[in-house]
């Protein structure tokens, strides 16, 4: 879903004319003559990307400005790497001259040179050349290749054989292996030149090199891992984190290969293999104090509170943490329980990207359902769609004042610049529970995003929250007593009218609410007495016959299946008069007059669900049952008269009186309406197979004497 100005510049794209195009080009080709490239240059060069983008069929630049592009996939700008690098992507393949000769300049390869010659790949043969390119490169000695192109080469080689393992052949990967072998072993254990103090004395004598710390403060011993810290790091250590990153993949893809033992040395893959697991397991045990002197709360401090806010909109570290989350799910519930309070933190990358991670959290949701949480994490669960907004709002604030294509500035910015409503903002944007269940001014921070209904990160977001509500329901059951679950009943009504007016989403969530209403209720009838005020209010209230039509239906049976002394022996006359006289009215009130302006009629099934249930409670109280005939006959009176305001469509219209005259004809006889529509347990839920004194245990016992004369 686009907005208007947005679809707008992509139609314009599209239906752009060859000689247009061609003009646009030239003028291109001039901008990028200039030594120092200005803002014109950057938008020419995004224009020039929507447009190719945009448009089905893939089109050729003109050659200069093609060789004006390649050139720029080495600039220092990665701004321009990234444009130049997008532009070729969309354009025709590369000539092979030209593709070769990035690939033989390894000194200008970064992960945008890398991309592009990744996407331009015409066959297996030329992933192979560049893959001998980039291993002729590590091959090299340090002093033949500058560090930084080795930094950049790790994560390329692992894209290649992530698309293709065979590409590399087994001398690449005996080579690849002792490199490896070689970072995580070899890496120096001393701080980079960032941990200089500086002073007035800056020359290398005073300059004296510290040693690496662990995560405590402690100095390092002999190796050198991704868990020490410093205040700089030098080439080799990097290396040294590069290669324990892609370790993991490495491994799963190549540890079949039978012949890469003719020139790794042994005892140093053994000894490198048992570093790595003890280092694994030594971050699996922070909660132990005798296996590891480590300060296990800033560890997750820094996993669960720190990275997630900052780097909410960084696709590989929620894949990684959330994937780290799945598998080690048992081991962090028993050493680390603590970690269910950064939910909302966790639940950014949700909010930012839900359907990329929407699987990871159908699976994690459940362990982050506990009896302190689950009050606020259904708040949380149902202003994602708001988080959604407030993330892409706290992106947008750090760049200049944005106005959408006509000119209109955005108003959610403005608010969440403003001072005022700045708690509303960061309350959504806190990294632990327990400050709150919900926001006072819920309504008020609605208003405020009002325009971002529509955005399609919100949508998609709001999209998923269903699917994660009916896991929600189907855990908490299992963990909350009936306090929790009366609480839960009181949220589930008082936010059905305080939900983001998204498309459908409304809608979805009520339809959530009004299935999990009955079964809590099910599951629980004396919850139906425990709220009755809270749920006549709500039944009470005619307008929610109109908004909330499936929620308010299943409220209504609620109270009528279940405001019954066999429910709860504290439900008392008094309660069954109140309720009816409150469900009584509202059926009256529908069904004297036309619906509100700008409302529909009200559905058939919410008008028969508030006449049986007032037959119900009539059948308790036989005071009440010539009140509901009297309407009943009336009712049938009306329908004789022709159409009626409060139903448009005649066949509702009849569906409605026969239901009214089957319970007139019950309520005649007041003792069989007490037992049909009120039927006691044992009816409901027969025991036959137990119960010697009917017939059924007899008839059993005489068919086996028959077949069995023996």
């Amino acid at each position: 879903m686009y907005s208007h100005g947005s679809e707008s510049l992509i139609k314009q794209a599209r239906e752009i004319q060859e000689p247009e195009l061609q003009k646009f080009c030239s003028r291109l080709v001039k901008l990028l003559q200039v030594k120092e490239l200005n803002h014109e240059t950057l938008d020419s060069l995004q224009r020039l990307h929507l447009i190719l983008s945009a448009n089905k069929y893939t089109r050729t630049l003109p050659a200069e400005l093609q060789q004006r592009l390649v050139s720029l996939l080495s600039s220092p700008s990665e701004q321009l790497q990234v444009l130049s690098s997008a532009v070729l992507r969309e354009t025709l393949p590369l000539s092979g001259q030209e593709l070769n000769s990035i690939q033989e300049n390894v000194g200008q390869l970064n992960t945008h040179t890398a991309a592009l010659l990744l996407s331009q790949a015409r066959s297996r043969s030329d992933l192979s050349r560049f893959c001998a390119h980039l291993m002729c490169t590590l091959e090299s000695r340090p002093s033949e290749g500058s560090p930084q192109s080795l930094m950049f080469i790790l994560p390329v080689l692992n894209s290649l054989f992530t698309l293709s393992p065979e590409c590399l052949t087994n001398e690449h990967v005996t080579l690849l292996s002792k490199k490896l072998v070689d970072w995580l072993r070899y890496a120096s254990i001393v701080q980079g030149s960032g941990a200089s103090s500086g002073g007035f004395f800056k020359g290398s004598r005073s300059r004296q090199p510290l040693p690496i710390a662990e995560l405590d403060g402690s100095v390092s011993g002999d190796f050198f891992t991704v868990l020490c810290v410093g205040q700089g790091f030098t080439e080799d250590q990097w290396m040294n984190v590069y290669s324990f990153s892609m370790l993991r993949h490495w491994l799963l893809a190549y540890h079949s290969v039978s012949s890469i033992n003719t020139a790794v040395d042994t005892g140093n893959s053994v000894q490198a293999s048992l570093f790595i697991t003890n280092r694994l397991q030594l971050s699996l045990s922070f909660s132990n104090g005798e296996m590891a002197a480590v300060d296990c709360e800033s560890v997750w401090k820094l996993v669960f509170a720190q990275f997630p806010a900052e780097l909410f909109n960084d696709p590989f570290l929620a894949h990684e943490l959330l994937r780290f989350l799945r598998l080690n799910l048992e081991s962090l519930k028993l050493r680390a329980p603590e970690f269910t309070r950064f939910f909302p933190n966790i639940l950014k990358f949700l909010a930012w990207d839900s359907p990329a991670v929407v699987e990871d959290f159908m699976d994690l949701l459940p362990s982050l359902v506990t009896a302190g949480t689950a009050v606020e994490l259904l708040h949380t669960l149902l202003d994602l769609p708001c988080l959604s907004a407030t993330l892409v709002l706290q992106l947008r604030s750090t760049c200049l004042p944005i106005s959408e294509p006509n000119g209109r500035g955005l108003l959610s910015l403005d608010a969440f610049r403003n001072p005022s409503f700045r708690g509303l903002f960061l309350f959504l944007l806190r990294v632990e529970s327990g400050s709150g269940d919900t926001i006072d001014r819920l309504s008020t921070l609605h208003e405020l995003l009002a325009e971002a209904a529509d955005w399609p990160r919100v949508v998609r977001c709001a999209q998923t929250v269903p699917v994660l509500l009916h896991i929600y329901f189907n855990t908490v059951v299992t963990v909350a007593d009936e306090k929790l679950l009366a609480h839960l009943i009181l949220v589930m009504l008082e936010r059905s009218s305080l939900l983001l007016n998204t498309p459908t989403y409304s809608r979805e969530v009520h339809r959530v609410f009004s299935c999990h209403l009955l079964r809590l209720c099910k599951l629980r009838p004396s919850l139906v007495v425990d709220q009755s005020h809270e749920l006549l209010e709500f039944a009470g209230t005619t307008a929610n016959v109109y908004s909330k039509e499936e929620i308010y239906t299943n409220v209504v049976w609620v109270l009528g299946e279940y405001l019954s002394v066999l429910s709860d022996s504290r439900c008392s006359v008094s309660l069954i008069t109140s309720c009816f006289e409150a469900l009584e009215a509202v059926l009256f009130e529908i069904t004297s007059s036309a619906p509100p302006p700008g409302t529909v009629c009200p559905a058939p099934r919410a008008i028969t669900s508030l006449m049986s249930a007032l037959a119900k409670l009539a059948s308790r109280s036989h005071d009440l049952i010539p009140r509901v005939s009297l309407f009943l006959s009336k009712l049938r009176t009306i329908s004789r008269s022709g159409s009626v305001a409060w139903c448009s469509d005649e066949e509702d219209l009849v569906a409605i009186v026969t239901r009214g005259e089957e319970l007139w004809s019950l309520l005649k006889a007041p003792g069989v309406a007490q037992s049909v529509l009120t039927p006691p347990p044992h009816v409901t839920t027969p025991r036959w197979y137990r119960d010697t004194n009917l017939a059924m245990p007899l008839l059993l016992r005489a068919i086996t004497r028959l077949t069995h004369p023996q």
